[in-house]
C-alpha cells in the first residue's frame, strides 16, 4: 500500500546547508514513527529530483518537497503546480517539472504538492550546517507539524 502523504527532502548532506531537506526528513521520521509504520506517511531523500522520481508520486494525495534555499530569510511553504520548465530535459528537475513529468507518464493529474524552502547560507563541500540554517530547520518543522 502506498502512503497517501509523501515528504521528499532533497539536497546534498556533504554540502553544509544543502543538507536541510534530508535533515528535515530525518527529523520527521523521529517525530512520526507511528504514522510511518501505519503507512499514513512516507519519506524519501535524494541528492536531487530526477525523472525516475515521478513514479514515487503514484497514488499519493499530497506531496511535500523540502529543499534548502539560498535566497531569502524566511521559511516558505507554497503550493506547486505541474509546469514544463528548463529543467524538464536535464537530470536535475524542479518540483514543477517532476509533477509535469508525472502527468505526461501517467496521463492524469499530479497529486497536490507544496514546496517547503528552508533558507541556508553555507553550501560549501564539507561544511557543517550553519547556525542560522539550524534555526530555520526548527522553524520549518514547527510550521509543517503545526
Amino acid at each position: 500500500m502506498t502512503a497517501p502523504v509523501l515528504v521528499f527532502g532533497f539536497g546534498n548532506p556533504s554540502r553544509g546547508d544543502d543538507a536541510l531537506g534530508p535533515e528535515f526528513v530525518r527529523r520527521l521520521e523521529a517525530r512520526f514513527p507511528n504514522e510511518l509504520a501505519r503507512g499514513e506517511l512516507e519519506v524519501l531523500t535524494d541528492y536531487q529530483l530526477q525523472v525516475e522520481h515521478a513514479l514515487d508520486l503514484r497514488d499519493r494525495q499530497r506531496v511535500y518537497f523540502v529543499d534548502a534555499g539560498a535566497v531569502g530569510t524566511a521559511v516558505e511553504l507554497r503550493p506547486v503546480e505541474a509546469a514544463k520548465d528548463a529543467s524538464f530535459t536535464t537530470h536535475l528537475l524542479s518540483p514543477q517539472a517532476l509533477l509535469h513529468t508525472f502527468e505526461q507518464v501517467e496521463q492524469r493529474a499530479a497529486p497536490r504538492a507544496w514546496l517547503l524552502t528552508i533558507p541556508g547560507e553555507d553550501f560549501e563541500l564539507g561544511a557543517p550546517m550553519s547556525a542560522s540554517a539550524a534555526r530555520h530547520l526548527e522553524e520549518a518543522l514547527a510550521l509543517f507539524t503545526g
